[in-house]
């Protein structure tokens, strides 16, 4: 069991983990942005600790800065929630090096199953019937348009990591 929880998130994901640690007797600390300052999540936490500015990459995000408040802190465990880091490979594999438990799956199968495109690929050679639509991470808008045409309307568009971090630093498609 673990004696200190900290929670990598916020709002009602946040405080379904820390009704849950409070039941098992476990501490908790909650994380916020600035603006989340006066939040519920920070309120009913056991402690809580400002991990940056309101936008998320450089809060919720910011693997740098949720280590720290789990050292500072004396967390020994993280509890991703969802969305933000909870599909984040790389972010299991540094709790796991600084000694940290990482509550959720492996870092192996966040890695195959965090990126929808590598998802639905292992789930092909596994057997399993996946949703129809393209084979891959589909880079031009008339790439989108052949698929739709093949596929049949109405569509639903996942943005991917690779397309986020590119409209974020600007790159073409």
């Amino acid at each position: 069991m673990f004696s200190k929880i900290l929670i990598a998130n916020r709002g009602e994901i946040a405080l379904r983990v820390i009704r849950a640690c409070k039941e098992l007797g476990v501490k908790t600390v909650a994380v916020y942005s600035s603006q989340d300052e006066t939040a519920a999540h920070t309120i009913f936490a056991d402690e809580s600790v400002c991990i940056g500015p309101p936008t998320a990459s450089q809060s919720y995000l910011n693997t740098t800065q949720v280590l720290a408040a789990a050292e500072i802190t004396d967390a020994d465990a993280v509890h991703p929630g969802y969305g933000f880091l909870s599909e984040n490979a790389d972010f299991a594999e540094m709790c796991k090096a600084v000694g940290l438990t990482f509550i959720g799956p492996p870092a192996e199968v966040i890695e195959k199953m965090g990126d929808k495109a590598k998802a639905k690929h292992y789930m092909r050679l596994a057997g399993v019937p996946v949703v129809p639509g393209s084979d891959g991470v589909i880079s031009s808008i008339e790439e989108l348009h052949k698929v739709a045409e093949e596929t049949g309307y109405p569509v639903a568009v996942k943005e991917c990591a690779l397309v986020a971090n590119r409209r974020l630093w600007k790159l073409p498609l």
